[in-house]
C-alpha cells in the first residue's frame, strides 16, 4: 500500500436502544487515537437524520499508521465492548486525488 496520506471514513450503526452506550464507547476512542503515530484527525460525528449511525472521518499520515491504530489494544478493547450493540461497521480508504 502506498505510504500517502490516508482518509478513512467510518460508518457505525447502532442498535437504537444502545445508541447512548455505543456513543459513549466512540467518544472514549477520541484521546488514545488522537495520541498515536501518524494520526492527523479523528472526528466523530452523529447523523442528523438517523441518530443511531455514528460516522468518523479520519485522516492518517500513512496506511501503515491506519493499520497500527487498528491492530491497537484499545481498538481491541473498543470492538468487545460494543458486541452485540452495533448492527454495521463500514469503512471506506480515500486516497487524495489533488
Amino acid at each position: 500500500m502506498s505510504n500517502k496520506q490516508l482518509t478513512i471514513t467510518a460508518s457505525i450503526l447502532a442498535k437504537t436502544e444502545k445508541r447512548e452506550f455505543v456513543k459513549q464507547a466512540l467518544l472514549k476512542l477520541i484521546p488514545p487515537t488522537l495520541k498515536e503515530e501518524g494520526c492527523l484527525n479523528y472526528d466523530l460525528h452523529q447523523d442528523n437524520e438517523n441518530p443511531d449511525r455514528f460516522f468518523f472521518y479520519e485522516n492518517w499520515v500513512s496506511y501503515d499508521h491506519w493499520q497500527q491504530h487498528n491492530n491497537s489494544a484499545h481498538i481491541a478493547a473498543h470492538r468487545k465492548a460494543t458486541e452485540g450493540a452495533v448492527i454495521e461497521v463500514v469503512i471506506g480508504q480515500l486516497s487524495p486525488v489533488s
